[in-house]
């Protein structure tokens, strides 16, 4: 799977830039979309116009960890895993019996959106399994983006020349669109357009950025380590019951 996200929907993080990355522009001309129809025969590319693109293949895809896509109103997402809890998230979103792992996402999303407050860390430790997943909310052009604690699905972000944020499971794929300037998602993480990046196995400590040495010795992006030392305030800004709660995890 991929997605690239425009610098104006989710900003990517300062760590991430390494210089003499050699990174092109992976927008322009759908340059990396083309890189991935290549290497991933029968693809789907999906256009979000300014903001962005995403795309998908069914093709070489581990059973036990399949990719799903699905668009509900102006959410669109991609998944690649498995929720072991699945019976559970059902019951507690009010889903139907058909639902299905992506589906379940969305609505843990849209009760982040929707119905706050409610913490964005306990969402994430409420789905069980081994996962990687990429939200995008065309209504209020917001990402979310996240993956399990172990890192059990192979997914990687950087930035290409123009800061546009790239997220791909395909290693290749990324150093295609961001050069020396991508590393592995960090596990246990989620990052969202509103609050950056966060653990939500730690949410009340930092996450400090620690430099990334490839075989050849050169800097490539960073890698996010818990500050155990950190803490961040506690709290939820209060707003009116109208609110758009995306803006506020």
């Amino acid at each position: 799977m991929l997605a690239v996200f425009d610098r104006s929907v989710a900003k990517c993080p300062e760590a991430l830039l390494s210089p003499h990355s050699g990174s092109v522009s992976a927008l322009k001309d759908g340059f990396l979309s083309q890189q991935f129809a290549s290497a991933h025969i029968g693809s789907v590319n999906i256009n979000l116009g300014a903001y962005g693109l995403m795309a998908y293949s069914i093709e070489k895809r581990n059973p036990l960890l399949p990719r799903l896509f699905a668009v509900v109103d102006d959410i669109f997402c991609l998944f690649q895993g498995h929720i072991e809890n699945v019976a559970h998230l059902k019951q507690q979103y009010g889903l139907s019996k058909t639902a299905n792992e992506v589906i379940i996402v969305m609505e843990a999303y849209r009760t982040l959106r929707d119905r706050g407050p409610y913490p964005a860390d306990q969402v994430m430790r409420d789905l069980h399994g081994k996962f990687a997943f990429i939200l995008y909310d065309s209504s209020s052009k917001s990402t979310f983006v996240a993956v399990d604690a172990y890192g059990s699905v192979p997914f990687f972000w950087g930035t290409d020349s123009e800061g546009n944020l790239v997220l791909s499971d395909d290693s290749e794929i990324a150093k295609k669109g961001c050069g020396k300037s991508f590393a592995p998602f960090p596990k246990g993480c989620f990052f969202t357009t509103s609050g950056g990046l966060r653990s939500f196995e730690h949410p009340l400590n930092e996450l400090k950025p620690v430099p990334r040495v490839d075989s050849s010795g050169q800097v490539c992006g960073a890698t996010f380590k818990v500050d155990a030392e950190s803490r961040k305030e506690t709290g939820m800004p209060r707003v009116g019951s109208a609110a758009n709660w995306s803006q506020n995890y």
